[in-house]
């Protein structure tokens, strides 16, 4: 980053850059692979904010809105010049904004924070994580359901997300806690909106390793624990030509034979709408569908979703007839390569603790960063 035209503010703590933005700009900015948005057009520039300069603009433009979100920028990796200069007439004439003088690369942007007001309309400066490969791993997948779903609900220690679109998928329709709370504020806000919005399964991802306590006391409740374990690995290689992109429906005869052989009694609703769910996500990251075929039979797959500097590996999996021919270490080496040229220079993925996977993917490269719990109960 060249800065020009002045210093970052001295009280500024934070390391990182943000720009405000809509889950639909960020989307169209992955499809392009820059963040370019009127401003630099009609002023030359990105307008950019520290963390704790963010709520001025928001509060200015934004007030009430719930749509927002914050790309989380790594100031090294801008590429473009940064001037730090006075904002409108109306901020602290003490203010500085970083302003990026040229389309800023996604490749930048380390994560993505939803950004909420408080109730009476008005937004508060952001806590923004540490953007480590832990906190990118543990940011990626609670913001990307939130940036999909339909609706979200405060609850104690987190949010609740609701897609409208896929109601029996659990995954698109749970609560996301990280902050402290016991499993009976658990089991009541999982009742509350979960069983006030007709969803019949209740379901809680407990971020961190500090909520393994609660997590443990769902038990008691009926709730099964499911504890994961988020890992990172960079990204790069080579692709490999076994593994083709896909369209979504090429890969829908290989998940309806795993989901119907691994969920005994599920409906064809259900298996419909835990396809349908990835609609939801694509509209809001770059995520794309890999496969292995055997002639004209995809035997194996899986989902490679970008959202800037960071890659989710997702539903890798392989046809128990077509096992022990290296199609997922082939799958997994190509979302590798293909994240990197992405601009991505990690690759995140969640594995069951108590499962072979996880011991699969530490041998290739994968590093523990995080632990969580998944708590379910079904009716």
């Amino acid at each position: 980053m060249i800065i020009v035209g002045g210093v970052r503010e001295t009280g500024s703590v934070s390391p990182y850059l943000l720009h405000l933005t809509t889950p639909v700009a960020w989307r169209a900015a992955l499809a392009c692979g820059v963040v370019s948005p009127p401003s630099l057009d009609e002023a030359g520039f990105v307008h950019l904010s520290t963390p704790e300069q963010v709520a001025l603009p928001a509060n200015r433009l934004y007030a009430g809105r719930t749509d927002l979100v914050l790309l989380v920028l790594d100031p090294a990796r801008l590429g473009v010049e940064v001037r730090y200069e006075p904002g409108v007439p109306t901020d602290p004439a003490s203010q500085r904004f970083p302003h990026a003088y040229g389309p800023v690369p996604v490749g930048a942007v380390l994560g993505v924070l939803p950004y909420r007001p408080r109730t009476d309309g008005g937004f508060d400066p952001p806590v923004v994580p540490a953007m480590d490969a832990a906190g990118r791993a543990a940011t990626l997948e609670p913001s990307l359901l939130r940036r999909a779903a339909s609706s979200e609900v405060p609850v104690t220690g987190g949010v609740a997300v609701l897609t409208a679109s896929v109601p029996q998928s659990h995954q698109h329709n749970q609560l996301l806690i990280d902050g402290l709370v016991d499993a009976t504020a658990v089991v009541a806000e999982a009742d509350r909106v979960l069983g006030g919005a007709g969803i019949g399964h209740r379901m809680a991802l407990l971020g961190g390793a500090h909520l393994a306590p609660p997590a443990a006391g769902l038990v008691e409740f009926g709730w099964h624990i499911e504890e994961l374990v988020g890992m990172a690995a960079p990204t790069g290689g080579a692709r490999n030509g076994r593994v083709e992109q896909v369209e979504r429906a090429a890969l829908r005869p290989q998940w309806d034979a795993m989901w119907r052989r691994d969920i005994p009694g599920v409906s064809d609703s259900a298996v419909a709408q835990l396809a349908d769910r990835y609609d939801a996500e694509a509209a809001v990251i770059d995520l794309r569908h890999l496969a292995v075929r055997d002639g004209s039979e995809v035997v194996a797959g899986c989902l490679l979703k970008i959202d800037g500097a960071t890659a989710q590996l997702d539903a890798v999996g392989t046809d128990p007839a077509h096992r022990g021919r290296g199609h997922a270490d082939a799958l997994v080496a190509h979302a590798r390569a293909l994240a990197g040229e992405a601009g991505c220079d990690l690759v995140v993925l969640e594995a069951d603790a108590a499962d072979w996977p996880h011991r699969w993917y530490a041998r290739r490269g994968f590093t523990e960063v995080t632990r969580s719990h998944s708590a379910t109960r079904l009716p």
